[in-house]
């Protein structure tokens, strides 16, 4: 008798929890909208704004010469991927903008990305073919996120933040890139943005 009882209240908190995930609602926290870009992915091929549009992206700020946060944010992007892998989600892109354009040349970007196991890479741009100027810029103005070289030294200040765009260009979330990352609740947002599009 225990034992059905014990079996029965499994079903139950299963049932609720099943329930309230198919219940939940993609909630914006920020409303940044992202200012208009034609650049060059780690590929050689144009990227712009408007090649995004229709399917949510994950951005991050890194590059190749850094020696504290980025590859770390690099990795933790791989885990997410693999988290929305293994849950079917295929519509979206993860961009890089690199704030080293000067250095990070596509092939430099592409070496950099080989050295971590991405599960599809056609998915990714890591992202250059602009100016210290432009990425300083559009960083504050698209993200609300600091980049800064500094006047001594090669180690470009910037943010650890990862950022959900969805499909019209607008920054509605952002999460903790480097220690603690929400694996789940990223790959549960971008589904649900995904669904919440189709009508699903």
């Amino acid at each position: 008798m225990r034992k059905k009882l014990a079996g029965l209240i499994g079903i139950l908190i299963l049932s609720v929890v099943l329930n309230a995930c198919s219940n939940y609602k993609f909630k914006a926290d920020t409303e940044y909208v992202i200012d208009d870009f034609n650049v060059t992915n780690h590929k050689g091929e144009e990227v712009s704004l408007e090649s995004l549009k229709g399917k949510p992206w994950l951005a991050m700020f890194i590059f190749t010469n850094c020696t504290s946060i980025c590859q770390p944010m690099t990795f933790n992007m791989t885990e997410i991927q693999t988290e929305l892998q293994e849950r079917g989600v295929e519509d979206y892109n993860i961009v890089g903008f690199s704030v080293d354009p000067a250095n990070d040349t596509p092939e430099v970007l592409s070496e950099y990305l080989s050295h971590f196991t991405v599960p599809d890479e056609s998915k990714w741009n890591l992202l250059t073919g602009y100016d210290q100027t432009w990425i300083e810029q559009f960083s504050v103005n698209s993200f609300k996120s600091l980049v800064k070289m500094p006047k001594e030294g090669d180690q470009v200040l910037h943010g650890s933040s990862f950022y959900l765009v969805d499909e019209k260009g607008i920054a509605v979330k952002n999460y903790p890139g480097t220690e603690e990352v929400p694996y789940d609740t990223i790959a549960i947002d971008i589904e649900t943005l995904i669904e919440e599009r189709l009508g699903k």
